[in-house]
């Protein structure tokens, strides 16, 4: 009698046009606030390394800022609209714009600029404590090595302009003035605000006696990085980026790291939040890939002889 009773049931219910059917599984998602596609690639990237299939497994909701640092709000509130289970933010400003939108979304950052712990983004390292965790920059260790290399490029380089982006970069600018002092350097800070203040800081960095250029990181650095090489070149001030240079680089050195690389591993964290780890226990990483490159035609526009054992270290050379 049961089992006729629920066959009369399934019979009315399709009489009614009612569909029957098992719940389906929800498909998690994850947002993604960043400057370009070569940063979805990368974290697509990480996301199958983990076991998802994106557009199947995982649905990754992707908002591009063209670093462009008054999009990130409007695009940040965007995906979290969406409704993802966490979210993965490039530079300084998607870190900001997403802590300020939520304090209950996970975040995963990759972030070159900022000391998280300084800046009150996290309790500890270790232990991040809220709901942002992801990939730092070590500044102070960085720093160091920028300094070090440019020692070594250009010996006699005693002062040297540190061209930063005011609005992020102070703490960025700290760190390089005490690291400067541990090498005996002074360091003439050279602010630009837009793409029209580089002639500008860079010749008056020259004129304060600047005998090399350190490029910080930020978008705005990014963005113009070619302009910052031509300048730099014009005035015949060896310069050193943390963004790889171009294949038709003007530019002296370069040492960053491996940006591609840490997306991707910004796609690993945030499969293990969807799976259920705590972004709170999730410790801050440091980029583990840097590349240094040297631009050997540069070099001799600027009649500088580079030691060997400097073009020795570089993963690339450019003649």
């Amino acid at each position: 009698m049961l089992d006729r009773r629920r066959f009369l049931a399934v019979l009315a219910a399709a009489a009614s046009g009612v569909r029957v059917a098992a719940a389906q599984p929800r498909v998690p998602r994850v947002g993604l606030v960043s400057a370009g596609t070569r940063s979805l690639n990368a974290l697509v990237e990480g996301l199958r390394e983990s076991g998802y299939v994106p557009g199947q497994s995982i649905l990754v909701e992707h908002r591009r800022t063209e670093g462009r640092a008054e999009r990130y709000d409007g695009a940040v509130a965007e995906v979290l609209k969406s409704g993802v289970d966490v979210l993965v933010t490039g530079s300084t400003h998607g870190l900001t714009a997403a802590r300020a939108a939520t304090r209950t979304v996970p975040i995963v950052a990759v972030d070159l600029e900022t000391d998280p712990v300084a800046a009150g983004f996290v309790t500890s390292l270790a232990r991040p404590g809220g709901n942002i965790t992801g990939f730092f920059l070590d500044l102070t260790e960085f720093s160091g090595k920028l300094l070090q290399l440019v020692k070594e490029a250009v010996p006699d380089a005693s002062r040297v302009a540190a061209l930063h982006d005011p609005v992020i970069g102070h703490r960025q600018l700290q760190v390089t003035e005490t690291a400067a002092r541990a090498v005996d350097i002074t360091v003439h800070a050279a602010p630009i605000r837009k793409a029209a203040d580089v002639e500008t800081a860079i010749a008056g960095a020259v004129q304060a006696g600047a005998r090399a250029l350190v490029v910080l990181s930020a978008p705005l650095m990014r963005d113009n990085q070619v302009r910052i090489d031509q300048a730099a070149l014009r005035y015949r001030l060896p310069s050193i980026t943390v963004f790889a240079l171009l294949a038709n680089s003007v530019g002296f050195m370069s040492y960053g790291p491996d940006l591609d690389d840490m997306y991707r591993r910004s796609g690993a964290y945030a499969a293990r939040v969807i799976r259920g780890a705590p972004v709170s226990d999730l410790p801050i990483e440091r980029p583990s890939r840097f590349e240094f490159a040297v631009n050997a035609r540069t070099a001799r526009t600027l009649g500088l002889t580079v030691p060997p054992a400097l073009l020795l270290r570089a993963d690339r050379v450019i003649e």
